[in-house]
């Protein structure tokens, strides 16, 4: 049995001491608490079942930082991410958006919720077909089409391999949209727009190349790099490398630091590799 670290101290955790509720209102339906994903310092990740439904509730930093309050965060990023749902809700790869979530007649503002998809994280060696392949791709050009950048692709974990054998997209947290009306910014951020979603599809390629290799296809060449990718991984490396060895200082991860040796890995970091399979 691999070594683990101590649970985070409160300043790492999104709800500091807190957990999420045993039990929260969605649509007027009682859901009680069945498991939880992962709580970072972002955001704890939870699934609630109600009956026979399931639904996957976010509930966003509400912890203070050195005195600093930043319940308004959690608030904004709740706002923010439900809006990125809306704008996508008729897409059959992306969850539903429930309405608010209640606890105790009180709306949790800073929590978001959607409908639980059956499934599990895309695994690094996990052979799927042509018509996966497809279906993503197709996916994230309609993202793209709608004005927005999904910004998260390179994480592996957030496409999931549904029951159903096809592509879910999950977590837009961090994805960008394009406001309307853009106001006086409108030309900064349809450049940004573009910038972000290039990202995705240089990203979507990079997948796209390790499926095909596992399906035992050949391989185009990815597009070189632009300065701008380059000079955020010249400074984002040093700065997890940092945060990795302040997380092994303070005894929350150990050896080399990886998320595989905290305490509470979160759930798609635990069962992300699977092993070699169709879906």
């Amino acid at each position: 049995m691999s070594e683990r670290g101590k649970p985070r101290p409160a300043l790492f955790r999104a709800l500091g001491k807190q957990e999420p509720p045993s039990f929260v209102e969605i649509d007027g339906e009682t859901f009680h608490l069945l498991e939880l994903f992962k709580h970072d310092s972002w955001a704890a990740t939870a699934i609630y079942q109600g009956g026979a439904k399931k639904v996957v509730c976010k509930f966003n930093r509400q912890q203070s930082v050195l005195g600093f309050p930043m319940k308004w965060l959690g608030r904004w990023l709740a706002r923010r991410e439900a809006g990125h749902y809306r704008r996508l809700a008729d897409l059959p790869s992306v969850p539903r958006l429930c309405g608010p979530v209640m606890l105790n007649g009180m709306e949790l503002r800073f929590a978001v919720a959607h409908d639980f998809v059956e499934g599990h994280p895309l695994g690094r060696y996990e052979v799927v077909g042509e018509a996966f392949i497809h279906e993503l791709k197709t996916a994230f050009e309609e993202v793209h089409r709608r004005q927005m950048a999904y910004v998260d692709l390179h994480k592996r974990e957030n496409i999931l391999v549904g029951a159903d054998g096809k592509p879910h997209l999950i977590d837009f947290q961090v994805s960008f949209m394009l406001p309307e009306p853009t106001g006086l910014l409108g030309p900064f951020q349809r450049w940004f727009l573009r910038q972000l979603q290039w990202i995705d599809n240089y990203h979507l390629r990079k997948h796209e190349r390790k499926l095909r290799t596992s399906l035992g296809e050949g391989t185009q060449a990815l597009p070189a790099k632009p300065w701008w990718i380059r000079l955020h991984r010249l400074v984002a490396r040093p700065l997890r490398e940092a945060r990795r060895r302040l997380l092994v200082l303070l005894g929350v991860r150990k050896n080399q630091g990886r998320a595989t040796s905290e305490h509470f890995a979160e759930d798609a970091v635990r069962h992300g590799d699977h092993a070699k399979r169709a879906a």
